[in-house]
């Protein structure tokens, strides 16, 4: 049985950020919005509404709260390579996922913004020293985050709502 929540499991923050495991999040970053348009290609707009499990965002809020996310995420980045341990501002995502946007605006939209977003950051993060992924940044919410496993844990999340998005069309019978 697949848990709707974790398709994929939970993210293990104290993964070992090696040099190989950080070119496969790269890879994973770099490769994110093609995996994102293809998991919903073909959705009409009844299945872009439907919630991925009882309770959960629909596909239309998952493909817009990535776009979200993720642009938060670039920006924490480049604010740690730039400034000594800077303290970010979390945001609540479960309100902006019920903002009229998210729920209702095409996603042709985030998939595009995910597009260019994603060339950037991947690029920024193949430019950087191998001494970069060890800066930090604070987290009001969760303390002090190491670059490396922060990379990771978006690489994770990129695939994480994916499988949210495909297991419900196998679930669903929508190919």
């Amino acid at each position: 049985m697949v848990d709707l929540s974790y398709p994929i499991g939970k993210f293990d923050r104290n993964v070992d950020a090696t040099g190989e495991r950080r070119a496969g999040w790269i890879r994973d970053i770099a490769e994110a919005p093609e995996r994102l348009r293809e998991t919903v290609r073909g959705l009409s707009e009844a299945q872009l509404d439907t919630p991925y499990r009882p309770e959960g965002w629909t596909v239309r809020q998952v493909v817009h709260h990535l776009a979200d996310s993720h642009m938060h995420a670039y920006a924490r980045f480049r604010l740690a390579v730039t400034e000594n341990e800077p303290t970010i501002k979390p945001y609540d995502e479960k309100l902006w996922a019920e903002l009229a946007d998210a729920r209702s605006a095409p996603v042709d939209l985030s998939l595009a913004l995910v597009d260019a977003l994603h060339q950037r950051w991947a690029l920024f993060l193949q430019s950087l020293a191998e001494t970069d992924f060890s800066r930090t940044l604070r987290h009001p919410e969760i303390g002090l985050v190491v670059l490396g496993p922060y990379l990771g844990s978006y690489a994770w999340h990129g695939r994480h709502h994916v499988a949210h998005i495909t297991s419900l069309r196998e679930r669903m019978g929508w190919s």
